[in-house]
């Protein structure tokens, strides 16, 4: 026991150590809501590193009841190859788009603003449901701990609710404490798997038994296959964490890491690959390099203990990472002590993990308010320059969607991973797009081989995750999918979506508080949703012009976007929609003085 509770006093003693910290030089960076490479690593990471604790586990369901568990390093192969594909095109994409925006401005820019918005509602409920889905796996694992897995769903439900709540309070008090938080219990995890590993290979040394074999279905080999289509589909739905640190890049500060500025002075010879990680893209594209190997190698280890101790979700009660827990710990002195921080600390990280989902609803929500899709009302941000009605409006949305899957996280993960596929489809397909019209010689030729190769292996498993859980309720995340699509292009055409050249300047500016070529993109994005969502209210009067109803247009055409590179180029300062507001005439004042606009926040509310 001693040695345990020693082991755990080095571990957090370390751990809170090497934990980001805001000095006082840069409060007012940091205070704004930028962060560095440590940071950014467990903010934008905690959401795919604890993937961890689940992904293996649905895996494993769908092939153990069939006898078929022996065959799991087929899916492990899929998830590898899935991650290094799709993590080396977002690795690529942050070259291109250097202020963020993940597929959102990359759908915009080269696919028109129709893929966009649906990309942008897509991640929307993408980013709802990690919240609803990491909840949730904590409540497994914090009952993993008693033997209770199976427990009536109200408890799951509602631990589920305060373990939200709990990262709403973290979150809207700012990245800074947030990431400190995040990070020491991600290192804490590291230490502490390393210790279960150990224990692991002692048992197989010391040859602790499997569990006992359970009641096997027999299959046929087409329904064999499905499950092995289903298995491979559970294990990669925290592919998310490429988007989340994509569409987060703009709460990264622009300076190379440290790592980075020291390889610069002590290893010249490798300048490019200095150069490649530099500055606030380079950040990004570290971590998406820990994202493309990550996945496969967690799920590789998981696997081959999970066949060899015959153990999964719901074995003795516990979750499969509970279970392989158990027994490594078990080989330690006081190894149940360790097996219990060990399972608390899981519970800890699942719900981290809506840190990152609650970071990226904040970069994706004031962009939607900007093109007309959400409200004025909730773009607001606070002094620490967290966006705290969307992180709120967030939380009051995982509350309910927990209440209507009854706490039941396999019901969760159909509706999360499809939405995890569609982002990086459309990400490939506007990679090509770029790589069609910039690039020549044999690079376009490998370019466009490799980001055809993604778009492929983006539709398969899109497809793959509707038909692989279509008795889960895949087929009813599809339906949730195309009703959000409608109500999105619904909302874009009713007064609510109306943005003037004033409007968007205001948001983004005023109440966004965003400057320089972040500002500049989201504007662009912004008019060129107006021009879209113009030429809609035309289709839809010449449509009914068609019977015989003719009815006037309400608004004006609206500003020109233009080119996306001449808004990109503009001064710093100043950009294109400043200079066009310039140009325009001034409006004479209305009898009783000039109408009262928006302030550019509300600082007294939440």
């Amino acid at each position: 026991m001693l040695f345990s509770i020693g082991l755990l006093i080095v571990i957090g003693y370390l751990s809170w150590r090497i934990a980001p910290r805001e000095s006082e030089e840069d409060a007012h960076v940091h205070g704004a809501g930028q962060v560095g490479l440590l940071a950014a690593l467990a903010l934008f990471g905690v959401d795919y590193f604890t993937s961890y604790f689940y992904a293996t586990g649905e895996l494993m369901s769908a092939l153990h009841p069939y006898g078929m568990q022996k065959y799991a390093y087929i899916a492990v192969a899929v998830i590898a190859l899935a991650n290094v594909v799709f993590g080396g095109l977002y690795i690529y994409s942050l070259g291109i788009f250097k202020q963020g925006g993940g597929s959102f401005a990359a759908s915009m820019r080269y696919l028109g603003p129709s893929i966009s918005l649906i990309v942008a509602v897509v991640l929307i409920q993408d980013y709802v449901l990690t919240i609803v889905v990491s909840s949730l796996s904590g409540v497994d694992q914090l009952l993993s701990i008693f033997g209770a897995y199976g427990i009536n769903w109200f408890w799951h439900f509602a631990i589920g609710a305060g373990l939200a709540l709990l990262t709403w309070f973290v979150t809207i008090r700012g990245r800074g404490e947030s990431a400190q938080f995040v990070f020491m219990l991600l290192s804490i995890f590291v230490l502490l798997t390393i210790g279960m590993l150990i224990g692991l290979i002692a048992a197989l040394r010391n040859g602790v038994p499997p569990a006992p074999d359970e009641i096997i279905k027999e299959v046929s080999l087409g329904e064999a296959l499905f499950h092995m289509l289903t298995a491979s589909m559970k294990g990669m739905v925290a592919l998310t964490g490429l988007e989340a640190m994509s569409d987060g890049i703009q709460f990264v500060i622009d300076k190379d890491a440290g790592i980075v500025a020291w390889g610069k002075k002590r290893l010249p010879r490798l300048q490019k690959v200095w150069d490649f990680y530099s500055g606030k893209p380079g950040i990004g594209r570290i971590v998406q390099t820990s994202f493309i190997f990550y996945g496969g190698i967690t799920t590789t280890f998981l696997t081959y203990f999970s066949i060899h101790f015959n153990v999964f979700d719901g074995t003795f009660g516990r979750t499969l990472v509970g279970n392989l827990a158990f027994i490594g710990f078990d080989q330690l002195p006081g190894g149940f002590l360790l097996y219990w921080a060990y399972q608390i600390l899981a519970v800890l990280l699942l719900s981290a993990a809506a840190l990152t989902a609650y970071q990226d609803i904040q970069a994706i929500a004031w962009r939607n308010v900007a093109i007309g899709e959400i409200p004025e009302y909730i773009v607001y941000r606070n002094p620490k320059g967290t966006f705290t009605r969307p992180v709120t409006a967030a939380f009051i949305a995982t509350v309910v969607i927990q209440l209507l899957v009854r706490g039941e996280t396999t019901l969760a993960v159909p509706f999360y991973g499809i939405g995890v596929f569609l982002p990086l489809t459309v990400m490939a397909w506007a990679m090509r797009e770029h790589i069609k019209r910039n690039v020549q010689g044999r690079a376009r030729s490998w370019g466009l081989g490799a980001t055809s190769f993604g778009i492929g292996l983006g539709i398969t498993v899109f497809i793959g995750q509707i038909v692989g859980k279509w008795e889960e309720g895949g087929a009813l995340a599809l339906v949730a999918i195309i009703i959000l699509i409608i109500m999105a292009h619904f909302l874009l055409i009713s007064p609510i979506g109306h943005r003037s050249p004033q409007d968007i300047h205001r948001i983004v500016r005023d109440k966004s508080r965003i400057e320089g070529q972040i500002g500049t993109m989201v504007e662009w994005q912004s008019l060129k949703v107006q021009e879209y969502r113009f030429s809609l209210l035309v289709a839809i009067t010449r449509f009914w012009a068609l019977f015989g109803v003719h009815r006037p247009m309400r608004y004006e055409p609206p500003a020109l976007a233009g080119d996306y590179d001449e808004a990109m180029n503009t001064e710093y300062r100043r950009s294109f929609l400043e200079q066009y507001l310039e140009s325009q005439p001034k409006k004479a004042p209305r009898l009783g003085g000039a109408p009262r606009e928006a302030g550019p926040t509300d600082e007294n509310e939440l």
